[in-house]
C-alpha cells in the first residue's frame, strides 16, 4: 500500500502439483493485476481457476482490513533481504517483512533452478516460507529432499534477522516500489524493488512472459535481471541474451519503479 492504494500484490503461496502448476502460472498474475486495479478484492475469478481465484480474494480482503485496523502497518514494519547463501545447488537469497517484531511474510529471492532443482525448488520454498513465519526465526526444520535449499534457506533468513537486531537495510528510507506494467511481445513484465538508504537492495518480477518457451526464458532471465538491478542500482543493465524481450521490459518497469523513488 501507498497512499492509500495498492501498489503491488503477490500470492506467497498458491496452489501447487499436478494441474494446479499450471493454473496457478495463468491465474496468479491476473488476479495480481486486478487487485492492483481495482484497489480491493471485490476482483472478478479467473475463468477454469474458481478455488484460486475465491482463496485469492478472501486473503486479500484479510490484508486490507488489517490496513483499515492500523495493524501490519507504521514505523515497525520492515523488509529485510539476506545475504546470498551459496549451496552445491545454486544460491540461495531471503527476503523477510518484520512487523511488530515478528516475522510477517517469507520469500525466497533466489533459490536453486534447472533441472531437478526446479521441482525442488517449487516443493520446499513454500514450506520453508511458512516455517520461517510460524517459528519467528531461522531455527526451522530441513525439508526431506531438499538438504541444500533448506541450508542456504536458514543462513540467509538468519542474515535478514541478524540486520534488523543491527537495525541495518530499515528505517523510514526503506520502501518497496512496483514500476508499471511493460508491454512485450511475449507479455507484460513489471518489476517491484526494495529501496534502503537510496539504494536498490531488493529487485522481483511480479510479472514475465509465460507459456511455452517462454517459462524457460523466463526462469533463466529473470534472477539475472534481478541481480543485475542490485548490482548497478539503476536501469542501465545489461540485456540477457536470448531474452531481447523480457530484459527491455524489465528495464523499462524497473525505470518506472526507480522514478517512484527518485520523486
Amino acid at each position: 500500500m501507498s497512499g492509500g492504494k495498492i501498489t503491488g500484490a503477490e500470492a506467497v503461496q498458491a496452489p501447487k502439483g499436478g494441474q494446479s502448476d499450471q493454473v496457478t502460472a495463468d491465474a496468479v498474475p491476473q488476479l495480481n493485476q486486478a487487485a492492483i486495479t481495482a484497489g480491493n478484492a471485490d476482483i472478478d475469478t479467473v475463468s477454469g481457476a474458481t478455488y484460486t481465484s475465491a482463496g485469492y480474494k478472501q486473503s486479500l480482503q484479510s490484508a486490507l482490513d488489517k490496513m483499515k485496523a492500523g495493524a501490519d502497518s507504521g514505523p515497525d514494519t520492515r523488509t529485510l533481504t539476506g545475504a546470498v547463501a551459496q549451496t552445491q545447488y545454486g544460491p540461495v537469497q531471503v527476503r523477510v517483512t518484520v512487523s511488530g517484531g515478528k516475522i510477517t511474510g517469507a520469500e525466497a529471492v533466489q533459490a536453486p533452478k534447472g533441472g531437478q532443482s526446479d521441482q525442488v525448488t517449487a516443493d520446499a520454498v513454500p514450506q520453508l516460507n511458512q516455517a520461517a513465519i510460524t517459528a519467528g526465526n531461522a531455527d526451522i526444520d530441513t525439508v526431506s529432499g531438499a538438504t541444500y535449499t533448506s541450508a542456504g534457506y536458514k543462513q540467509s533468513l538468519q542474515s535478514a534477522l541478524d540486520k534488523m537486531k543491527a537495525g541495518a537495510d530499515s528505517g523510514p528510507d526503506t520502501r518497496t516500489l512496483t514500476g508499471a506494467v511493460a508491454q512485450t511481445q511475449y507479455g507484460p513484465v513489471q518489476v517491484r524493488v526494495t529501496v534502503s538508504g537510496g539504494k536498490i537492495t531488493g529487485a522481483e518480477a511480479v510479472q514475465a512472459p509465460k507459456g511455452g518457451q517462454s517459462d524457460q526464458v523466463t526462469a533463466d532471465s529473470v534472477p539475472q535481471l534481478n541481480q543485475a538491478a542490485i548490482t548497478a542500482g539503476n536501469a542501465d543493465i545489461d540485456t540477457v541474451s536470448g531474452a531481447t524481450y523480457t530484459s527491455a521490459g524489465y528495464k523499462q518497469s524497473l525505470q518506472s519503479a526507480l522514478d517512484q523513488a527518485g520523486g
